[in-house]
Parts: structure tokens; sequence; C-alpha cells
């Protein structure tokens, strides 16, 4: 059974980032890399959540797991906020 789903604060995230679609994922569906899993190795990444853009590596971290959001840290995956200050925002 798949848990993805459009984050229900879409509204909001089109204002930020009109060209993105945040889905709701568990970190075994998002297929994230080795090296954001090999940072939670006690972690059931079938019940941590991240909320994410996956076709352009940004993640929402206010709908994201706390241990998923510092895994994430140093890889190619922005947070969103990050993403549109830095003008990643141009697709």
């Amino acid at each position: 059974m798949t848990t993805i789903r459009t984050c229900p604060d879409w509204p909001d995230l089109m204002e930020l980032a009109p060209n993105l679609q945040f889905k709701h994922y568990t970190a075994t569906e998002a297929h994230l890399p080795a090296e954001v899993l090999m940072k939670m190795p006690d972690v059931d990444l079938e019940t941590v959540e991240l909320c994410a853009d996956l076709d352009h590596n940004v993640y929402y971290a206010a709908h994201t797991d706390p241990r998923l959001v510092e895994a994430l840290q140093d890889t190619h995956y922005y947070e969103l906020r990050t993403w549109a200050d830095e003008g990643r925002g141009e697709l």
C-alpha cells in the first residue's frame, strides 16, 4: 500500500514554488540516496515521512520528520525556503 499524497499545504507552497508539486512519502517510497539512509540506521524507513518534490530534490521541512531533515543536510536535496531564497525557483 502506498502513502503518497499531495501536501495539505499546497496552496501556500504554490506561492513559494509554483513549478513544484509536493507530496508526502515514506522514506522507503522516496528511494532516498544511501548517504541519507546511512545517517539513520535505527529509523524505520516505512514509517518516517517527508514532504518533497522528488523530481527537483526539494523538501518541505515543516512536514518532514526532523531526523530526515537532519540527514538531508549537505546532500543534493534542498529545503524549500533555501531553494526559493537562492533563486533555484527558476526552472
